[in-house]
């Protein structure tokens, strides 16, 4: 039975299967886009020293043939052969990614995975879609890699660029196509003397030798030699003198003042040098304004009282200068703050405000109380009792998690005190959230509290809620998380961490003491917690403690 990976999971390939000999497939595939999938063979500095191991449709296998492409079958877009002991040592790395070839976005791809078969059985998959990607060109799938035994990671990172920008991530160098040399044009003779007869030798030069011509192919004709090009005769096409649109007649200029060098006629402001002045306006008429400059007063009357002189009539006062009456600046500058619809259940505003759409998905959203600020279309809100534990949380906390559910048919946003917002897509795996830190999520989720006690923790324990089955859940953060690997040596502080895999074991540990003041009532000591388990779990853990 295959197993299921997730993004960053890893696992030993003795672990999976006996066998060295391997088949990978990868399929990904998007409505009128076209993949490149590759393998990188890297040392161990993760960099591609030889360029032998870059396996692509144009260098389909490795010298000694431990990696092949084998193109598309059994489903797969792309297939490869990966022979584990026959790698050389140098090699300690094999990264295996797809590229866009032309334009289009990560995000556009359907549902694909990247598996392990071995003797004709899948042994592993890790599974993705396009909702794990924005605008990335690029994806890292998997990795197999040497740490004392070949394993495989489910990677899944989204890469900016396309095959040359990822071919140099890697150290490589992308070939550059070469122009043709262009003939150089003859260059017309310049003055020298008469040539002589015989030119004297240079200077320990060699003479010149004259290259053989090559043999003619067997049976095959001579090539003819092309004729000569005609040349263009010289003044063949007409030369443009003067520029096709007529130029107005320039206005004599009034002499210089006696003694001062006559100075040339300056342009003013818009207009295009070598133009004549414009012409002088009828007698007893003003002359127009230069342009961007408004009109002055008729002669011998004021501005209106309480607007500065030069300001045009009819313009209302506070309206700057130069700026369109319409409205096609407010909209300018309202355009980078429009309301971001991707067609997705799920939307991120900004960091601080999400947009949840309930027309898609065909159940309610639940939502932590007051995070609402704004709704669209028919919406209902009722209140979502916490149960007998949600409400044994709040009298040890004091922190009863408050729930409404929003049902109908429109949007809602959501949002509270300006803490960042992360959705956390869970397809069939499960995660533990702090409850304070939980803003919302679907009501297909299966959800339950879980209690971690400890001496030292403020109400004498943790409450947490485990998500599980398919949904998203909104986590709630002060400032931008970390994701960190799960270690035998991982601590963490109580009110930092955010969430963590389900799958990790939590250890109450009071080897630190920190401020005894943080909790009045209490004993003044607080706790870590320590997480462990095994390679692929991990924790979140935010800028932030009390």
């Amino acid at each position: 039975m295959a197993r299921e990976f997730q993004r960053g999971h890893k696992a030993k390939i003795s672990d999976l299967t006996p066998g060295t000999d391997l088949y990978v497939g990868v399929q990904i595939t998007a409505p009128g886009l076209t993949f490149d999938i590759s393998c990188f063979g890297l040392d161990a500095h993760e960099q591609l020293s030889d360029d032998r191991y870059f396996i692509f449709f144009n260098q389909p296998k490795s010298p000694e043939e431990s990696i092949q492409l084998l193109g598309a079958q059994s489903g797969d877009t792309e297939s490869f052969r990966v022979t584990l002991d026959r790698i050389p040592a140098a090699i300690q790395k094999l990264s295996f990614t797809a590229t866009l070839d032309g334009s289009g976005q990560m995000s556009q791809i359907g549902p694909g995975y990247i598996r392990i078969v071995a003797g004709g059985e899948e042994v592993v998959r890790y599974a993705f879609t396009g909702s794990e990607f924005t605008t990335e060109r690029a994806v890292m799938l998997g990795d197999f890699y040497l740490k004392d035994v070949w394993r495989f990671a489910a990677v899944g990172q989204g890469f900016d660029g396309g095959l040359d920008a990822l071919l140099k991530n890697f150290g490589g160098e992308v070939a550059e196509e070469e122009a043709p040399p262009a003939a150089a044009p003859a260059a017309a003779p310049g003055f020298a003397p008469p040539a002589q007869a015989a030119a004297p030798p240079a200077f320990g030069a060699p003479p010149a030798v004259q290259a053989p011509q090559p043999a003619p192919s067997f049976g095959a004709p001579p090539a003819p030699t092309p004729p000569p090009a005609p040349q263009q005769p010289m003044h063949a096409a007409p030369t443009i003198a003067a520029p096709l649109a007529p130029q107005m007649p320039q206005a004599p200029q009034a002499p210089s003042p006696y003694g001062q060098p006559h100075q040339p006629h300056q342009p003013q402001f818009g207009q295009v040098p070598g133009q004549g002045a414009p012409p002088a306006p009828p007698f007893g008429q003003q002359a127009p304004a230069p342009y961007g400059q408004p009109a002055p007063a008729p002669y011998g009357q004021q501005p209106p009282v309480g607007m500065p002189p030069g300001v045009p009539q009819g313009m209302p006062q506070g309206v700057p200068q130069g700026a369109p009456a319409t409205g096609a600046g407010l909209q300018a500058a309202l355009q980078p703050y429009k309301e971001a619809a991707t067609g997705q259940r799920w939307t991120p505003q900004n960091q601080q405000l999400m947009r949840v759409d309930l027309t898609m998905g065909g159940s309610g959203v639940l939502a932590r109380q007051g995070s609402m600020v704004m709704y669209q279309g028919k919406v209902d809100f009722g209140y979502k009792s916490a149960g007998f534990v949600g409400r044994a949380v709040g009298n040890a906390t004091g922190q009863e998690m408050q729930l409404m559910r929003c049902t109908g048919r429109g949007q809602v946003f959501l949002a509270e005190e300006g803490s960042h917002l992360h959705p956390i897509e869970l397809q069939g795996d499960a995660i533990c959230v702090s409850a304070e830190s939980v803003l919302a999520f679907d009501e297909s989720l299966q959800y339950e509290v879980r209690r971690v006690e400890g001496h030292g923790i403020p109400g004498g324990a943790l409450f947490t809620m485990l998500f599980q089955g398919t949904g998203t859940v909104i986590v709630k953060t002060h400032g931008t998380p970390v994701v960190l690997p799960v270690t035998p040596t991982t601590f963490a502080d109580c009110n930092a961490v955010v969430a963590w895999s389900a799958a990790s074991q939590v250890i109450v540990s009071s080897q630190v003491r920190l401020r005894r003041n943080a909790y009045p009532g209490h004993s003044g000591e607080t706790v870590n917690l320590q997480f462990r388990g095994a390679p692929g779990n991990f924790i979140v853990v935010q800028p932030y403690e009390v």
